[in-house]
Protein backbone atom coordinates (compact mmCIF):
# COMPACT_ATOMS: atom_id res chain seq x y z
CA UNK A 1 0.00 0.00 0.00
CA UNK A 2 1.67 3.44 -1.06
CA UNK A 3 1.45 6.30 1.31
CA UNK A 4 -1.00 8.78 -0.25
CA UNK A 5 -3.06 8.91 -3.58
CA UNK A 6 -2.29 11.56 -6.38
CA UNK A 7 -3.26 14.93 -5.35
CA UNK A 8 -5.89 16.76 -6.91
CA UNK A 9 -4.32 20.12 -8.07
CA UNK A 10 -0.92 17.85 -9.03
CA UNK A 11 -3.38 15.37 -11.60
CA UNK A 12 -4.98 18.38 -12.65
CA UNK A 13 -2.02 19.74 -13.77
CA UNK A 14 -0.61 16.65 -15.43
CA UNK A 15 -4.32 15.92 -17.63
CA UNK A 16 -5.85 18.78 -18.33
CA UNK A 17 -9.94 18.22 -18.66
CA UNK A 18 -11.03 19.16 -22.13
CA UNK A 19 -12.37 22.86 -22.40
CA UNK A 20 -15.78 21.91 -23.07
CA UNK A 21 -16.26 19.78 -19.63
CA UNK A 22 -14.67 22.04 -17.45
CA UNK A 23 -16.60 25.20 -19.15
CA UNK A 24 -19.72 23.03 -18.50
CA UNK A 25 -18.88 22.29 -14.62
CA UNK A 26 -17.39 25.79 -14.02
CA UNK A 27 -20.70 27.47 -15.60
CA UNK A 28 -23.25 24.92 -13.48
CA UNK A 29 -21.47 24.68 -9.93
CA UNK A 30 -22.73 21.21 -10.18
CA UNK A 31 -21.67 19.19 -13.12
CA UNK A 32 -22.20 18.82 -17.01
CA UNK A 33 -19.62 17.62 -19.74
CA UNK A 34 -20.11 14.34 -21.98
CA UNK A 35 -21.88 11.74 -20.11
CA UNK A 36 -20.47 7.67 -20.06
CA UNK A 37 -22.24 4.62 -20.81
CA UNK A 38 -25.86 4.64 -19.90
CA UNK A 39 -27.34 1.39 -18.47
CA UNK A 40 -28.01 -1.39 -20.99
CA UNK A 41 -26.23 0.88 -23.58
CA UNK A 42 -25.31 -1.76 -26.57
CA UNK A 43 -21.72 -1.13 -27.66
CA UNK A 44 -20.16 -2.69 -30.90
CA UNK A 45 -21.07 -6.17 -31.33
CA UNK A 46 -24.71 -6.32 -29.94
CA UNK A 47 -23.72 -7.45 -26.16
CA UNK A 48 -25.24 -5.17 -23.26
CA UNK A 49 -22.96 -4.14 -21.10
CA UNK A 50 -23.23 -2.92 -17.63
CA UNK A 51 -23.48 0.70 -16.55
CA UNK A 52 -20.38 2.63 -15.07
CA UNK A 53 -20.17 3.66 -11.77
CA UNK A 54 -19.43 7.41 -12.50
CA UNK A 55 -21.11 10.61 -11.52
CA UNK A 56 -23.62 10.56 -14.64
CA UNK A 57 -25.45 7.05 -13.95
CA UNK A 58 -28.03 5.58 -11.30
CA UNK A 59 -27.17 2.54 -9.45
CA UNK A 60 -30.42 1.43 -8.16
CA UNK A 61 -29.14 -2.52 -7.39
CA UNK A 62 -26.59 -1.62 -5.59
CA UNK A 63 -26.26 -1.43 -1.44
CA UNK A 64 -26.33 1.94 0.00
CA UNK A 65 -24.13 3.14 3.25
CA UNK A 66 -25.53 1.91 6.11
CA UNK A 67 -23.04 4.10 8.67
CA UNK A 68 -22.91 8.02 6.99
CA UNK A 69 -21.11 9.27 9.66
CA UNK A 70 -18.90 6.17 10.46
CA UNK A 71 -14.99 7.27 10.45
CA UNK A 72 -12.58 6.56 7.76
CA UNK A 73 -9.53 5.10 8.10
CA UNK A 74 -8.51 6.67 4.94
CA UNK A 75 -7.92 3.96 2.99
CA UNK A 76 -8.10 4.51 -0.74
CA UNK A 77 -8.08 2.04 -3.94
CA UNK A 78 -7.29 2.75 -7.11
CA UNK A 79 -8.34 0.17 -10.17
CA UNK A 80 -5.91 -0.48 -12.98
CA UNK A 81 -8.66 -1.24 -15.60
CA UNK A 82 -12.04 -1.52 -15.22
CA UNK A 83 -13.75 -3.94 -13.04
CA UNK A 84 -17.07 -5.39 -11.49
CA UNK A 85 -19.47 -4.38 -9.19
CA UNK A 86 -21.37 -6.57 -7.25
CA UNK A 87 -23.86 -6.28 -4.76
CA UNK A 88 -21.86 -8.85 -2.30
CA UNK A 89 -18.73 -10.17 -2.14
CA UNK A 90 -19.16 -12.97 -5.32
CA UNK A 91 -22.36 -12.19 -6.70
CA UNK A 92 -22.92 -11.33 -10.06
CA UNK A 93 -21.96 -7.96 -11.50
CA UNK A 94 -24.72 -5.27 -11.50
CA UNK A 95 -21.99 -2.71 -12.51
CA UNK A 96 -18.48 -1.79 -13.67
CA UNK A 97 -15.95 1.23 -11.88
CA UNK A 98 -13.76 2.17 -14.90
CA UNK A 99 -10.41 3.44 -13.92
CA UNK A 100 -10.76 6.76 -14.65
CA UNK A 101 -13.30 9.86 -13.74
CA UNK A 102 -13.81 12.86 -15.55
CA UNK A 103 -10.17 12.11 -17.56
CA UNK A 104 -8.83 11.30 -14.27
CA UNK A 105 -7.75 8.64 -12.24
CA UNK A 106 -10.30 7.14 -10.28
CA UNK A 107 -9.72 6.65 -6.28
CA UNK A 108 -13.02 5.46 -4.18
CA UNK A 109 -12.56 5.02 -0.74
CA UNK A 110 -13.17 1.74 1.10
CA UNK A 111 -15.42 1.17 3.43
CA UNK A 112 -15.46 -1.99 4.76
CA UNK A 113 -13.32 -5.32 3.44
CA UNK A 114 -13.69 -8.94 3.56
CA UNK A 115 -11.02 -11.64 2.50
CA UNK A 116 -10.53 -11.03 -1.67
CA UNK A 117 -12.80 -8.01 -1.83
CA UNK A 118 -13.61 -4.30 -0.97
CA UNK A 119 -16.75 -2.52 -0.65
CA UNK A 120 -16.20 1.49 -2.13
CA UNK A 121 -18.53 4.31 -2.76
CA UNK A 122 -19.14 5.00 -5.74
CA UNK A 123 -19.96 8.53 -7.19
CA UNK A 124 -23.01 7.41 -8.77
CA UNK A 125 -26.95 7.87 -8.01
CA UNK A 126 -28.23 7.53 -5.28
CA UNK A 127 -26.17 9.12 -2.78
CA UNK A 128 -24.21 6.77 -0.52
CA UNK A 129 -24.42 4.30 -3.05
CA UNK A 130 -21.30 1.30 -2.29
CA UNK A 131 -20.31 -1.70 -4.43
CA UNK A 132 -18.19 -4.92 -3.70
CA UNK A 133 -15.33 -4.59 -5.80
CA UNK A 134 -12.39 -7.37 -6.06
CA UNK A 135 -8.93 -6.67 -4.27
CA UNK A 136 -6.75 -8.33 -7.48
CA UNK A 137 -6.08 -5.37 -9.93
CA UNK A 138 -6.29 -2.45 -7.35
CA UNK A 139 -3.81 -0.20 -6.22
CA UNK A 140 -4.17 1.07 -2.38
CA UNK A 141 -3.61 4.05 -0.75
CA UNK A 142 -3.31 5.76 2.40
CA UNK A 143 -5.19 9.69 2.31
CA UNK A 144 -3.82 11.34 5.95
CA UNK A 145 -6.72 13.99 5.10
CA UNK A 146 -10.40 14.72 5.92
CA UNK A 147 -12.92 17.22 4.94
CA UNK A 148 -15.42 17.87 7.15
CA UNK A 149 -18.52 20.53 6.07
CA UNK A 150 -20.64 21.25 9.13
CA UNK A 151 -23.61 23.04 7.18
CA UNK A 152 -25.47 24.26 10.42
CA UNK A 153 -22.40 26.37 11.37
CA UNK A 154 -22.07 27.09 7.14
CA UNK A 155 -17.87 25.91 8.10
CA UNK A 156 -15.47 23.90 6.47
CA UNK A 157 -12.77 22.06 8.43
CA UNK A 158 -9.51 20.55 6.88
CA UNK A 159 -7.62 18.14 8.54
CA UNK A 160 -4.36 16.62 7.85
CA UNK A 161 -2.96 13.24 10.12
CA UNK A 162 -5.85 14.10 12.25
CA UNK A 163 -5.02 17.92 13.42
CA UNK A 164 -6.92 20.17 11.51
CA UNK A 165 -4.54 22.51 8.80
CA UNK A 166 -7.38 25.17 8.79
CA UNK A 167 -11.33 25.81 9.14
CA UNK A 168 -13.13 28.74 7.01
CA UNK A 169 -16.54 30.09 6.60
CA UNK A 170 -18.60 28.88 3.37
CA UNK A 171 -21.15 29.09 1.52
CA UNK A 172 -23.92 26.03 1.52
CA UNK A 173 -26.85 24.74 -0.15
CA UNK A 174 -30.21 27.35 0.10
CA UNK A 175 -33.22 25.89 1.65
CA UNK A 176 -35.14 24.31 -1.19
CA UNK A 177 -31.50 23.26 -3.08
CA UNK A 178 -29.64 22.05 0.17
CA UNK A 179 -25.75 20.29 -0.01
CA UNK A 180 -26.49 16.77 0.61
CA UNK A 181 -25.59 15.16 4.35
CA UNK A 182 -23.41 11.81 4.52
CA UNK A 183 -19.84 10.66 3.93
CA UNK A 184 -18.68 10.56 0.46
CA UNK A 185 -15.26 11.40 -1.28
CA UNK A 186 -13.30 13.90 -3.51
CA UNK A 187 -14.04 12.81 -6.98
CA UNK A 188 -12.03 14.96 -9.28
CA UNK A 189 -9.75 18.42 -9.93
CA UNK A 190 -11.20 20.25 -12.77
CA UNK A 191 -9.52 23.54 -14.08
CA UNK A 192 -10.80 26.05 -16.23
CA UNK A 193 -8.78 27.13 -19.35
CA UNK A 194 -10.24 30.28 -19.02
CA UNK A 195 -10.65 32.73 -16.06
CA UNK A 196 -13.96 31.91 -14.53
CA UNK A 197 -15.02 32.99 -11.03
CA UNK A 198 -13.00 29.46 -9.46
CA UNK A 199 -9.93 28.68 -10.66
CA UNK A 200 -10.66 24.98 -9.72
CA UNK A 201 -13.30 22.95 -9.51
CA UNK A 202 -13.44 19.63 -6.89
CA UNK A 203 -16.58 17.30 -7.65
CA UNK A 204 -17.13 15.12 -4.78
CA UNK A 205 -19.21 11.92 -5.12
CA UNK A 206 -22.29 12.93 -4.58
CA UNK A 207 -25.50 14.95 -5.92
CA UNK A 208 -28.26 17.28 -5.28
CA UNK A 209 -31.22 15.52 -3.78
CA UNK A 210 -33.78 18.08 -5.36
CA UNK A 211 -32.43 18.54 -8.85
CA UNK A 212 -31.95 15.94 -11.33
CA UNK A 213 -29.98 18.12 -13.94
CA UNK A 214 -28.31 21.11 -13.32
CA UNK A 215 -27.20 23.77 -16.19
CA UNK A 216 -26.98 20.20 -18.53
CA UNK A 217 -24.59 18.64 -15.95
CA UNK A 218 -25.95 15.34 -13.42
CA UNK A 219 -26.39 17.52 -10.42
CA UNK A 220 -22.93 16.57 -9.11
CA UNK A 221 -22.01 18.69 -5.72
CA UNK A 222 -18.64 20.07 -5.67
CA UNK A 223 -16.19 22.50 -4.14
CA UNK A 224 -15.43 25.69 -5.89
CA UNK A 225 -14.47 29.03 -5.34
CA UNK A 226 -16.16 32.39 -5.33
CA UNK A 227 -15.52 35.99 -5.96
CA UNK A 228 -17.37 37.45 -3.39
CA UNK A 229 -16.62 37.14 0.17
CA UNK A 230 -20.41 38.14 0.88
CA UNK A 231 -22.10 34.63 0.15
CA UNK A 232 -19.44 32.90 3.06
CA UNK A 233 -21.43 32.07 6.35
CA UNK A 234 -24.78 32.08 3.58
CA UNK A 235 -27.22 29.02 2.53
CA UNK A 236 -27.82 30.51 -1.09
CA UNK A 237 -25.70 28.08 -3.22
CA UNK A 238 -27.53 24.96 -5.71
CA UNK A 239 -25.96 22.24 -3.70
CA UNK A 240 -22.39 22.98 -3.98
CA UNK A 241 -20.17 24.79 -1.67
CA UNK A 242 -18.53 28.23 -2.51
CA UNK A 243 -15.08 28.38 -0.64
CA UNK A 244 -12.59 31.35 0.13
CA UNK A 245 -9.51 31.61 -1.66
CA UNK A 246 -7.13 29.95 1.10
CA UNK A 247 -9.97 27.37 1.36
CA UNK A 248 -9.68 26.37 -2.16
CA UNK A 249 -5.86 26.12 -2.06
CA UNK A 250 -5.76 23.87 0.84
CA UNK A 251 -8.05 21.72 -0.59
CA UNK A 252 -6.14 21.51 -3.85
CA UNK A 253 -3.45 19.55 -2.11
CA UNK A 254 -5.66 17.01 -0.69
CA UNK A 255 -5.45 13.74 -2.35
CA UNK A 256 -8.48 11.97 -5.15
CA UNK A 257 -10.53 9.24 -3.07
CA UNK A 258 -10.11 11.41 0.41
CA UNK A 259 -13.63 11.01 2.74
CA UNK A 260 -15.40 14.42 2.67
CA UNK A 261 -18.04 14.55 5.87
CA UNK A 262 -21.15 16.43 5.81
CA UNK A 263 -23.31 16.46 8.21
CA UNK A 264 -26.23 19.19 9.26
Amino acid sequence: MSDEPPRAAGRTARTAAPALLVTALIVTGCGGGHKGAAAGASPAGGLERLPEATTYTTLDDLPRDEAPSAKSDGTVVHPNDTVPVSAKPGAPAVAELPSTQLKGPTWVPVVESRPGWRRVLLPSRPNGVTGWIPDSGLKAARSSSAVKVDLGDRRLTLLRGGRQVGAWSVAVGAPKTPTPTGRTFLLASLAPEKPTYSPLVLPVGAHSATLDTFGGGPGTVAFHGWPTKSVFGKAVTHGCVRVPAEALKQLAKVPLGTSVQITD
